[in-house]
């Protein structure tokens, strides 16, 4: 009885409160979006909002088993589950159904498998097991390698589908790798990279290496006596210089034409609103007509019209702005980060490492799929089909949340206990 009432203690009923909260907004908001009025009951099961209904009841399920499991089942069973999603990737690249141009789901009956989404769960506590073991150093060629390895495998399986979205989410548990204490050299060094990528689009690169050329050699001169900081800036004016000169074949050889199409709109190098800019403009008309409060529950005229292809899914926040207004969407933003505020504030309490690191993970990936979903719809990113966590419909991206988030949860109420790796 003592055990059963401390487990209901050490939960943290915050976090399950913003999950449920966000559930239920994003199974509202799927019932505007593909509202049909001959099928008017939200819980009608020949509607998405009907079958999301079921997924939400079935998350909620397997989160209660999540919390009834021993927290070693995680670190102990985390290469399986990152063994078993490989060969789900593979799988799906032979027997895989193609929707919207992805080889990304497996059939079962009427019910169709992400193993993408699968794959972060899965990536997250290999991740964390790892690097919570003993004698390992991410500032170590090996254990550097090894981590990067684990997050890399299932990108490329992913990248072959082609899923640009799910691939890039990956790309987040760098900060993952930098909390564990990789450098934030290679951090800076990404970001350099990413922001001479944009420059050399926008400007041409005589101007871009002039500039390159003349920081380096203000900070040359300033630390001349220092001849490792000279021998540094020396090699990062090259490696730029030769960066910005390689961005032309990158761009037209390796990036390919939808995507070169986006990062042209989104840059504004070219604009086609009944094109690739279509989508954007018109999730932009919807949030802004949406105002101070919204038009009301199902009033939403750009929703109710279908002028916003996928707004079930990737554009669910469109949905919220024109029908809840400013006011609802800083109530949804405003939970996300609080969910995400907390996960870290968790993370940081964890006496285990592999909880502590999991925890990150989380954080990473939900942060990641928030920050780019809502900055599509705003046209702040270019556009990248990945969902809103807990909020867009389907059943494969709710499950696996509910697993990154629940697994969390279980592993908090149990930090107290032994402390394992």
């Amino acid at each position: 009885m003592n055990n059963q009432r401390s487990f209901f203690f050490n939960v943290d009923w915050v976090i399950v409160l913003i999950y449920l909260s966000l559930c239920i907004i994003g199974w509202f908001n799927i019932h505007a979006a593909v509202f049909d009025e001959s099928h008017p009951s939200i819980i009608d099961m020949h509607t998405n909002y009907g079958k999301q209904f079921v997924w939400i009841l079935t998350a909620i399920v397997l989160g209660g088993v999540i919390l009834l499991l021993d927290s070693r089942f995680f670190s102990t069973l985390a290469p399986v589950f990152y063994g078993v999603t490989i060969c789900l990737l593979l799988l799906v690249l032979v027997i895989g159904r193609n929707v919207g141009g992805n080889q990304a789901w497996i059939s079962i009956g009427t019910f169709r498998l992400q193993p993408s989404e699968f794959a972060k769960y899965a990536t997250c506590l290999l991740l964390a097991r790892y690097l919570s073991g003993v004698n390992i150093r991410i500032t170590e060629l090996r254990s550097f390698v090894i981590a990067a390895g684990i997050i890399f495998v299932p990108m490329v399986l992913i990248k072959m589908q082609p899923d640009d979205g799910s691939t890039l989410v990956f790309c987040s548990l760098i900060f993952v790798l930098y909390r564990e204490g990789l450098s934030g050299k290679f951090l800076a060094l990404a970001g350099l990279f990413i922001a001479l990528f944009i420059f050399s689009l926008l400007f041409k690169a005589i101007y871009i290496i002039g500039a390159i050329l003349i920081i380096g050699g203000i900070v040359i001169g300033i630390f001349r006596r220092y001849k490792a900081v000279v021998l540094t800036t020396a090699a990062g004016l090259a490696l730029s210089v030769a960066f910005v000169l390689a961005v032309p074949f990158i761009y037209e050889h390796i990036i390919k034409e939808h995507q070169r199409v986006r990062i042209d709109e989104w840059l504004g190098r070219a604009s086609n609103l009944r094109g690739a800019g279509y989508n954007v403009h018109q999730s932009k008309i919807a949030i802004g007509s949406g105002k101070l409060w919204g038009k009301g529950y199902l009033k939403g005229t750009q929703t109710r019209f279908s002028f916003v292809p996928e707004q079930s899914t990737d554009f669910i926040f469109c949905t919220v702005g024109e029908e809840w207004g400013f006011a609802g969407s800083v109530v949804v933003v405003g939970l996300y980060l609080f969910l995400i505020l907390r996960i870290i504030f968790l993370a940081e309490r964890q006496r285990s490492p592999f909880s502590r690191i999991y925890g990150y993970g989380v954080a990473c990936v939900i942060f990641f799929h928030f920050f780019i979903n809502i900055g599509l719809t705003i046209g702040a990113v270019p556009v990248i089909g990945i969902p809103l966590p807990f909020v867009s419909y389907g059943g494969s991206s709710l499950w696996s949340f509910t697993f990154l988030l629940f697994t969390l949860i279980k592993l908090d109420s149990n930090r107290m206990g032994v402390v394992y790796s």
